[in-house]
């Protein structure tokens, strides 16, 4: 993969931390640390509509504390991960943080799982002096900081921003195949109008009219209507604002009415499960990406050998959720490290605000984080679902 950075979301962030007040104080927490542990929290769907991401995710980050903790621990201290299911409902992921909060005294929530049930519970962590990392949505509230509120401050994003990346591969698309009529499907919540705002926003840089915009319900799992109606207004292209169930779905129901169209999927499309489970119905797929999906068949060094053993400990094979999963634990890990052996939560503030690298041993772009920037370097990529696997169509991306 090429190591060129993508960073057009990055400046957006920068530019509204940089004008935080100077004098404005974060209250950031002490709790969790202990001389012997420290407490991390996270709310992850075991149990509906999206458990194919809330699994591996939690599976990573057991995975990652338990090579951590075997190598010594952060500065001496064990990390001590607890996991609450949300069932990605706001409500419940709301619950689960004042429990997390409240009753478990965590010192980081570190990868929660889904825009709508992080931006519900963000304000609760925020005001407690928690701090909110890598969580797995790429929405622009997480990394966006609000200039009369420091407690933003604690806000960390390390993943490809739905925005920046659906303009990214929507732009390339386009113009490989010169489509006329673009129209999009989204799921109806934050991730969704994510998506959506990109789509709009690069077809209004390309004075281009989206032919369809139609839209379901979250957890909806027949999409007979929204796929009639495109195939009716005449759409070559179709960008997807939705998980993973759903493109199985979609694609599913075009091929059904015959419809031959090309299908665009938001970075959530592009997981193992989706060329898996749907088979010869998502053969062609496109889908924007931030790094290539190592299959064990194929992968080498420290990867491979992970990958072997993550099918030790869980009996089944590691996937990109996996690797994101285990990536926001190592992020924490290393960072904390850098925080030093008397770790408050100001220092580790201040080790996320060093520019320090985390450099993982999947070959992504390095996570480095400054005062004026809480959201890390990031790639756009397109890969493609040829034989049953996810392949590479187009690195480092522009719009």
């Amino acid at each position: 993969m090429s190591k060129s950075f993508r960073a057009v979301g990055l400046a957006v962030g920068a530019v509204v931390l940089a004008h935080l007040p100077a004098a404005a104080q974060t209250k950031v927490t002490n709790e969790g640390i202990s001389g012997s542990e420290i407490v991390i929290g996270t709310h992850q769907d075991l149990s509906g509509p999206i458990k194919g991401w809330g699994v591996p995710v939690s599976n990573g980050m057991k995975m990652a504390v338990e090579e951590v903790n075997a190598a010594g621990g952060v500065n001496g201290r064990k990390i001590r991960l607890v996991v609450e299911d949300s069932g990605y409902d706001p409500k419940k992921a709301v619950l689960a943080s004042q429990k997390l909060i409240e009753r478990d005294k965590i010192f980081a929530m570190v990868g929660p799982m889904g825009s709508p049930t992080v931006l519900a519970a963000q304000d609760i962590l925020l005001d407690a002096g928690v701090l909110q990392l890598f969580p797995l949505t790429a929405a622009e509230f997480t990394y966006k900081l609000d200039p009369a509120k420091p407690q933003e401050r604690l806000k960390f994003s390390n993943l490809l921003p739905y925005v920046e990346s659906t303009r990214a591969a929507l732009k390339y698309m386009m113009e490989l195949k010169n489509f006329k009529k673009p129209c999009i499907m989204h799921q109806d919540d934050e991730y969704g109008k994510n998506v959506l705002d990109g789509f709009n926003q690069q077809l209004t840089a390309m004075k281009v009219q989206p032919a369809s915009i139609t839209s379901y319900k979250r957890g909806a799992s027949d999409f007979s209507a929204q796929v009639a109606k495109m195939k009716s207004d005449g759409c070559d292209l179709v960008v997807l604002g939705a998980i993973l169930r759903e493109p199985i779905g979609t694609m599913t129901e075009a091929k059904k009415l015959g419809w031959d169209v090309t299908f665009l999927g938001a970075i959530p499309v592009n997981v193992m499960e989706v060329p898996m489970l749907g088979k010869d119905a998502v053969e062609g797929l496109y889908s924007a990406s931030a790094f290539e999906i190592p299959y064990e068949d194929t992968a080498k060094g420290k990867v491979k050998d992970w990958l072997v053993n993550y099918k030790k400990m869980f009996g089944t094979d590691a996937n990109s959720q996996a690797i994101i999963g285990y990536n926001a634990v190592m992020t924490f890990a290393f960072y904390a490290q850098k925080a030093g052996k008397d770790l408050t939560g100001q220092k580790m503030l201040e080790a996320l605000e060093s520019g320090d690298k985390f450099v993982d041993i999947f070959n992504s772009p390095p996570t480095t984080f400054s005062k004026t920037n809480h959201l890390a370097n990031t790639i756009t990529q397109v890969q493609q679902v040829k034989g049953g696997r996810w392949i590479l169509v187009k690195d480092n991306l522009m719009f």
